[in-house]
């Protein structure tokens, strides 16, 4: 029987006065213990996924437990048949996700909490809106049912399409809901800023609401995207059946690749037009390497 690798997503919002200096501590616990994946630092706190065996998780998440403010981390944990990644990157950022809105603080104050048990009622009062806080592709394969979907093609854009959008809001409570909660801890504290005080946000993201609640009792619809190479997942953390197209990094049904506009690591038909004969080329000299890679039992430089 093939080992199942445990696969871990966290973030957590502190003060880390000098992020620089806990990158390579961090970085070689990781790569001592046969961790994979990608963690950001900032000195806003933390945020990434990681996969390992059992033992090399616990020891990062020990280590990361011990950085300052981090004692209370919490994590959301799933399982994968295949390494997800391939690599161990810590890196340092500016923000552990970008909403690029200075004013911003998390750790000052934020929405009210719903647990996944009690989503469903929340969701469901006439008097809420609710407003999926991740990016256009994601939303494109799973979300709630008659969720809000912003049409961002990335976070740092949400602020704007509040600001254009609030007055349908008029008298409503907010419910937002993003993957594994980080982008929600950042716009509940904005639109709190805003002046919105009935705001909530789903504790533990999406990944904790489809572990959590049963599939027959479930208000999702589809898949949850997810950002290493398992691509989606669903009810109970199950893989999904998407795959991922590496010229536009968007996901993809197995019958899409079935269309014509489809060529594995060059195009699909997303992105055909999104991109010149020069790009393409590119993406087909890329490809060649990944397939050599693979004939030789290596993986290629550019893999997850």
């Amino acid at each position: 029987m093939k080992p199942m690798f445990t696969v871990v997503a966290l973030y957590h919002f502190t003060r880390f006065d000098d992020p620089a200096a806990l990158r390579d501590p961090l970085l070689d616990i990781c790569k001592s213990k046969g961790i994979h994946g990608t963690l950001l630092l900032a000195q806003e706190g933390i945020n990434g996924t990681i996969a390992g065996d059992r033992a090399g998780i616990d020891a990062v998440i020990a280590h990361i437990r011990a950085l300052p403010g981090c004692a209370d981390l919490e994590w959301k944990e799933s399982t994968a048949a295949t390494p997800p990644f391939h690599r161990m990157k810590v890196r340092l950022k500016k923000e552990i996700v970008t909403m690029g809105q200075p004013n911003v603080d998390p750790v000052a104050r934020v929405g009210n909490y719903v647990d996944p048990a009690d989503w469903n009622d929340l969701i469901s009062a006439p008097d809420v809106a609710v407003i999926d806080t991740r990016n256009d592709y994601e939303v494109a394969i799973g979300t709630f049912d008659e969720a809000i979907d912003p049409q961002t093609k990335s976070f740092g854009e949400f602020p704007a399409w509040w600001e254009e959008n609030k007055h349908r809001f008029h008298n409503k409570r907010i419910a937002m809901f993003c993957t594994g909660g980080i982008r929600c801890e950042k716009s509940t504290n904005y639109l709190m800023g805003q002046g919105v005080e009935d705001v909530y946000h789903l504790k533990g993201g999406i990944l904790k609401y489809l572990e959590e609640v049963p599939q027959e009792q479930s208000k999702w619809d589809g898949e949850c995207f997810v950002f290493d190479a398992r691509v989606s997942v669903g009810h109970g953390l199950q893989e999904g059946p998407h795959i991922l197209c590496h010229a536009c990094r968007r996901p993809l049904l197995p019958e899409d690749r079935a269309r014509p506009e489809y060529e594995e690591g060059v195009a699909c038909h997303r992105c055909v037009d999104e991109t010149t004969e020069a790009d393409k080329d590119r993406f087909r000299e890329r490809q060649k390497q990944i397939a050599l890679a693979r004939a030789r039992g290596t993986h290629h430089i550019g893999g997850l």
